[in-house]
């Protein structure tokens, strides 16, 4: 005869067991919900090639023609301005170098004639609104500066790959300059596989989410 307590525990344990059940099959569908329904990133993507646009932190050479006492280096503050010799507090965040480089012929024309001045840009980050963030199972999630031609996988490699709980093929590309539209991309697929099909283009603005596996 099976003892009462030991009918008790096995009824319990069964209870216990199809909650668990329950409970792992809503997680699994909430999970799937979340990332599945998500068309496909798009193969290729029409947008025209992109000025570059000065960000804060981004290292600006100035070279002033004939001047050299007033060429110099400068790192853009993290209010978005630069100072250079002679000219103070010049806005260059969200610009790009040639736009700078005028006003800083502007500027200096009051004190020389004809200036003519070249702003490059040999440490750059871009503007932040321009920049590819990585974030969720990225070994090291950051934002990156964006480049023309630039993919998904130059990103992720850029962010030092995927972590060993990341579930690669749920990730999803948000595209700021679609409202925010979600995509799907086939990370795994593309990263252990070498399913180059999988290896869409980024645009400036993009998240890739890298989401965990549920385990």
């Amino acid at each position: 005869m099976t003892h009462p307590l030991a009918m008790v525990f096995s009824s319990f344990l069964m209870r216990t067991m199809r909650l668990f059940a329950g409970v792992l099959a809503a997680a699994t569908l909430v999970a799937c919900s979340s990332y599945s329904a998500n068309e496909p990133a798009p193969s290729k993507v029409s947008a025209a090639p992109q000025r570059y646009r000065i960000g804060p932190s981004d290292t600006l050479n100035v070279l002033v023609w004939r001047n050299p006492e007033l060429s110099t280096t400068v790192m853009v503050r993290p209010d978005g301005y630069i100072s250079t010799p002679l000219v103070d507090d010049l806005q260059a965040a969200g610009r790009s170098p040639v736009d700078v480089a005028h006003d800083i012929e502007k500027a200096l024309s009051r004190y020389i004639r004809d200036p003519v001045v070249s702003v490059t840009v040999p440490g750059f980050q871009g503007d932040i609104s321009d920049q590819v963030r990585i974030v969720g199972e990225a070994a090291k999630p950051q934002s990156v500066p964006f480049r023309q031609n630039m993919t998904v996988l130059d990103a992720i490699l850029q962010a030092g790959g995927v972590t060993e709980f990341a579930d690669g093929n749920k990730t999803v590309l948000i595209r700021s300059s679609q409202g925010d539209k979600r995509y799907s991309v086939r990370l795994k697929d593309l990263m252990q596989r070498g399913d180059l099909s999988a290896n869409v283009p980024v645009m400036p603005g993009d998240i890739i989410l890298v989401p965990a596996g549920f385990f």
